[in-house]
């Protein structure tokens, strides 16, 4: 019981960095999921065009995202980038844009995928019946799409949480980051890393089984 009050006790004492930290991971996440979000709608729908120029810069554009390491990206937005335009960004815009980028690639192809698992049949039925490809798109094929759409964005949502715990690389100060400053001011590893493990898992697993519950309500 003495241990544990201990530990409570630790954490207290170290609440203002700890909720910084949760702070900057949560701020990161949902400013670059919200971005995500219109982004891979754009992306989507370009990539449902029936167009050999966009759809093979589209294809360059998620497979660079796919090969590519995302903490080679993140380097490059927070190092090389800014030498070659003249000016610097703070770490926390290059994780934002990087972070934007890579979940609108994510995202545009879970869009392509929705959209394109549709029964043909339906497409066809609107177009018959004198309907415009803008109002096959707003009434029929996007509200059907997004029902698809919604299991996968929240666990697209997580992993956008889990990966930020790399931002501590380009000095992105969030949990992980904190976490580290703690334990060399303390010496208290074991007690830090098992609220970080805590933190991630409370926060990840509920949103992982709510996917699970839409995805088989919508089925």
């Amino acid at each position: 019981m003495q241990d544990n009050m201990n530990w409570l006790e630790f954490l207290i004492s170290e609440r203002v960095l700890l909720l910084d930290g949760i702070y900057q991971t949560i701020y990161v996440s949902l400013i670059a999921l919200f971005y995500s979000l219109i982004g891979g709608l754009l992306v989507g729908f370009i990539r449902c065009i029936p167009n050999k120029i966009s759809a093979f810069i589209s294809r360059i554009y998620l497979e660079s995202f796919r090969i590519i390491p995302l903490i080679v990206w993140l380097f490059a937005a927070f190092f090389l980038i800014p030498r070659f335009m003249g000016r610097g960004f703070s770490s926390e815009a290059s994780a934002i844009w990087v972070f934007t980028l890579w979940g609108s690639a994510e995202i545009g192809e879970l869009v392509k995928g929705a959209i394109q698992s549709l029964p043909t049949i339906q497409r066809e039925s609107a177009l018959a019946l004198g309907l415009s490809k803008t109002q096959l798109y707003m009434y029929i094929l996007i509200p059907q799409a997004v029902r698809r759409l919604i299991p996968t964005v929240i666990n697209m949502a997580t992993r956008i949480i889990k990966t930020t715990s790399m931002l501590d690389f380009v000095g992105v100060i969030e949990i992980v980051a904190r976490s580290r400053q703690i334990i060399e001011r303390t010496v208290e590893p074991f007690i830090i890393w098992s609220f970080v493990f805590f933190f991630f898992f409370f926060l990840c697993y509920p949103l992982t089984l709510w996917s699970r519950h839409l995805e088989k309500k919508f089925r």
